[in-house]
């Protein structure tokens, strides 16, 4: 195991994140979360990525790690929209689960950018004008689009690691991911967490399992809320 993997992975730990240290890395409002962040200084900032340059993810492990990067990007600004200017037919406690799921995407984007380093992608600026985000249905239905879209990332890329350290850090994301996946649909639609189009149910050994998908089906969607175009084609799989 080399030591920038090492290096990677002790930025978990079983401690909780320091308010002092999560202020600084992430910028917003403390968050519990067994997901920790530690190190990270807001001055390395990387630049915006404007509509006449193209992302490019990258090869290898780096690149699904930008991969990640990109997708906690999405989420975060989704959750930061949503409870900057919140529908009007949104209970208090619902926006209350909302604003704990934005600081955990928050926690989840600034760990990938402080651990990519000078291997990260820059910051991208997304469209939510295809959504309705201004009644309570319309967010959760944009929610549950976009957390089963994380959860089926994660699961369909934690194969195509080669490092195992990257895999166990993805795995851990991933459980949260999927935690706020089922919360998402149980609110929107009580014990609809487990329903056929996000469990696999098709006679293989996978059944019973959430979906799986390529990063090239990830990144299809991805696009639609970005004025570029994102190429998956240099990741692995």
């Amino acid at each position: 195991m080399d030591t920038k993997s090492t290096s990677f992975s002790r930025l978990f730990s079983a401690r909780p994140v320091r308010r002092r240290t999560f202020f600084r890395v992430a910028g917003a409002t403390a968050a519990s979360s067994a997901l920790v962040l530690a190190g990270c200084d807001k001055d390395d900032e990387n630049p915006e990525v404007s509509p006449e340059q193209a992302f490019t993810l990258g090869t290898g492990d780096t690149g699904l790690l930008n991969y990640a990067y990109l997708l906690e990007q999405l989420e975060a600004a989704f959750y930061d929209k949503v409870v900057a200017t919140p529908p009007a037919d949104m209970p208090a406690a619902e926006l209350a689960y909302f604003t704990d799921m934005r600081d955990h995407e928050v926690i989840h984007r600034e760990f990938f950018k402080f651990a990519l380093g000078t291997s990260a992608i820059g910051t991208a600026v997304f469209n939510f004008g295809s959504l309705t985000l201004t009644t309570r249905a319309g967010v959760f239905a944009a929610a549950q689009t976009l957390e089963d879209l994380g959860v089926a990332a994660y699961n369909g890329a934690g194969k195509l690691f080669t490092d195992p350290v990257y895999l166990g850090i993805a795995g851990k994301i991933a459980s949260v991911e999927a935690r706020h996946a089922a919360l998402v649909r149980d609110l929107a639609l009580p014990n609809s967490f487990a329903a056929a189009d996000v469990v696999a149910n098709d006679g293989s050994a996978l059944d019973g399992l959430d979906a799986a998908k390529s990063p090239a089906q990830v990144i299809a969607v991805v696009n639609t809320f970005l004025n570029i175009t994102v190429s998956a084609a240099s990741l692995p799989g």
